[in-house]
């Protein structure tokens, strides 16, 4: 980073549209597929247009070297915002996903054009794609994952308890777990809604932390409690972020 971008990651102003812009050319271009980059162009012209994001953080994320940034889960434009943060920090992130979207009309170019991750039902299929995660990051990928698994059903938006994928590579290879928080994306475009709203434009905030300290638990053999903990220090790293964009304290956890 430039210090002008050190200054504006570190105090966390709201980009102009002008800003917005110039964060876009700093994107990570090296390993994007051709589908893949032109996805990333056309949504983040249009994200130009209906928001202004408020980053800090970003210097967490390592610039080389197998990682698994977990994030909060609010709306379907979550991958997108998180997806501009990872590339604004060097890094171009893989996704786990459905395998259904493989199968779709250029959103399977776009998917498999990212390397992205199939996600399929089934206990031996689900295997696979936790191999192909592992493999993926002991390659030195970024893989940006949202440890909840769905939208939280938080009437306030609250991060749920996570599952355990996320730990299990984590465990597994011994990489870094970089919790993000991402907030304002369910008011672009709300769980229910079928169309963004961007007028007025939306304010979007990501906030990266200090990778999550799990040096205790990776070795030990991964049992449920093992499993448990790391999930929830990981969540919990993740609620503190996203407490410290909203100003209020979450609620004490059951």
């Amino acid at each position: 980073m430039t210090d002008r971008w050190t200054a504006l990651d570190t105090e966390g102003e709201l980009l102009t549209r002008r800003q917005m812009i110039a964060y876009g050319r700093r994107f990570a271009r090296a390993g994007r597929g051709a589908w893949y980059s032109l996805a990333i162009e056309v949504v983040w012209q249009f994200l130009v247009q209906t928001t202004r994001f408020r980053v800090r953080g970003s210097r967490h994320i390592p610039r080389s070297g197998g990682v698994l940034v977990a994030s909060n889960h609010l709306s379907f434009a979550d991958p997108t915002t998180l997806t501009a943060f990872c590339l604004a920090a060097g890094r171009v992130p893989r996704y786990l996903a459905k395998a259904s979207l493989w199968k779709l009309p250029v959103v399977g170019s776009v998917m498999r054009s990212g390397r992205h991750i199939p996600v399929y039902r089934g206990a031996a299929t689900a295997a696979e794609a936790y191999r192909d995660l592992v493999a993926a990051v002991r390659a030195g990928e970024c893989v940006a994952i949202f440890p909840e698994g769905t939208f939280s059903n938080d009437p306030d938006g609250w991060p749920m308890r996570g599952k355990t994928g996320v730990v299990r590579a984590a465990l597994a290879t011994g990489a870094p777990v970089i919790p993000v928080a991402n907030w304002g994306t369910h008011h672009l475009l709300p769980a229910t809604a079928l169309l963004p709203r961007g007028v007025p434009r939306k304010t979007v905030e990501l906030v990266a932390g200090p990778p999550v300290d799990l040096s205790d638990l990776v070795g030990r053999e991964q049992t449920r409690a093992v499993l448990e903990e790391a999930t929830a220090r990981i969540m919990a790293a993740v609620t503190s972020l996203l407490a410290s964009i909203r100003g209020e304290q979450p609620p004490i956890a059951a």
